[in-house]
């Protein structure tokens, strides 16, 4: 066997590969003696059927599968021990294949195409400055926490006629459709030229609403018309909502009896400690959107700021030649800048997780397992009380019900992702801003991930 790489740019290359018969005729001969010993053949007994009956039945099958997989074997090999970084998997020249005679050949040339990259260097100093952008929680927000808290625990009635701060449910449908789907409406969520119109309704009453006038939270609009926020963008027209039930919930007191629905039994016990204690739990909440959003600013200044040459046309090639017909040219025109953003910051963690020897192992993988079962099945107090069962529970959740790993490799692949950017943060200048909450959502909408 003789392997070549002809490498055409720094980004484009061609493993050559030749074999000849003393490559795959040992295992063919093996494999062929196999079959004569299990073939069921009509005129003769099992395991007599003579060799050369054998081999005209079976003899080029049996060649091409094993040619092919001392090529796919080889071409991995090669690969690896050669240390060469590549981009997808390596496409087999198929006009090459489609000119083999199996009949006929003794020796065999074949070419692989690859995507390569070129070594790249990657920026983990003070010099890299990322901004954490800091939540403020201010009166605003605590005003609105306060509010929410008291009407989700507030008592709960259902008047005959509707005011501005009761909820509405019913059937809506589009003008001149038959199909209704059911619809829960926040009157006070809608906007205030509208609302009148919903003011006043009772059981069975018929109003008729333009969803785009009506709301311009998405979100209410799709809870309104119940379809998900991607197809509120396309709900245009007119629609009737038919009133089934109303609720009005009168707001909860600040009370024992409140602080401990929300916190537990005397976990609180005065209104400034529950006043701290919520400000308490929505800072660790925004801390951890302000770590996600950190994430994405990192991710973005390393893809932009890291110079890796890429083979665009292999991609291409390799992404339409692999997805069964579902990557067309129009996708690839629409989606291949993305694609290969995702792909870039793949190499730049990848290089990362060499660079600093970054592993996980299969216990720190069960350890973490363990957690989040500890934590779905009512936190820690159940641990006791699974005992040596955790470990089974684990195993079993990690291993899934087809036994594909899907679960390990999940949480396999976060574990690996917070070691890089744990890595990456403690090397780099972090400059934390102090921003509001709605200044942070326009931050976070500005990330498409």
């Amino acid at each position: 066997m003789n392997i070549i790489l002809d490498k055409q740019s720094a980004t484009d290359a061609l493993i050559k590969i030749s074999l000849t018969e003393s490559d795959y005729l040992p295992k063919v001969d093996e494999k062929l003696k196999e079959y004569a010993k299990k073939a069921n053949i009509k005129g003769f007994r099992q395991g007599k059927v003579p060799s050369g009956v054998i081999k005209k039945m079976f003899g080029k099958s049996v060649l091409a599968e094993e040619v092919n997989q001392l090529l796919s074997h080889s071409v991995s090999d090669y690969i690896k021990n050669n240390k060469l970084r590549i981009l997808g998997d390596p496409l087999p020249n198929a006009e090459m294949a489609r000119t083999i005679d199996w009949e006929n050949q003794k020796d065999f040339e074949f070419e692989f195409q690859l995507g390569m990259v070129d070594d790249f260097t990657i920026d983990l100093s003070a010099k890299v400055k990322v901004t954490s952008n800091l939540i403020e929680v201010d009166q605003q927000v605590m005003d609105e926490t306060i509010s929410d808290i008291k009407t989700r625990f507030g008592n709960v009635t259902y008047p005959e006629v509707s005011e501005v701060s009761d909820n509405l449910y019913g059937d809506v449908s589009r003008n001149g459709e038959e199909s209704k789907k059911g619809s829960f409406i926040a009157i006070n969520k809608i906007e205030r030229k509208e609302q009148k119109k919903f003011v006043g309704l009772k059981k069975g009453d018929v109003v008729e609403f333009d969803s785009e006038k009506a709301f311009t939270s998405a979100a209410d609009a799709a809870r309104a018309l119940n379809v998900s926020e991607e197809e509120v963008k396309k709900a245009h027209g007119t629609y009737q909502l038919t009133v089934t039930s109303i609720n009005r919930v009168e707001e909860a007191s600040l009370n024992q009896e409140l602080f401990d629905k929300v916190f537990g039994k005397e976990t609180v016990k005065t209104e400034d400690e529950f006043m701290a204690k919520i400000k308490e739990t929505i800072s660790e909440n925004y801390q951890r959107e302000t770590n996600h959003l950190l994430d994405h600013e990192i991710q973005h200044y390393y893809v932009d700021h890291t110079a890796i040459t890429m083979p665009d046309n292999f991609l291409k090639t390799w992404l339409k030649a692999t997805s069964g017909g579902q990557v067309t040219d129009e996708v690839i025109d629409k989606e291949f800048s993305l694609y290969k953003e995702s792909l870039k910051w793949d190499l730049i963690k990848n290089k990362i997780s060499e660079d600093k020897d970054i592993k996980v192992d299969g216990e720190e993988v069960r350890e973490k397992a363990k957690l989040l079962i500890i934590d779905q099945f009512g936190g820690p107090s159940i641990a006791a009380q699974l005992g040596d069962k955790l470990d089974e529970i684990a195993n079993n959740y990690l291993s899934g019900q087809d036994g594909k790993g899907e679960n390990f490799m999940r949480i396999y692949n976060q574990l690996r992702q917070e070691k890089i950017m744990k890595i990456v943060k403690e090397n780099i200048t972090i400059v934390e801003k102090k921003v509001s909450l709605e200044e942070f959502k326009k931050l976070a909408a500005a990330h498409n991930h």
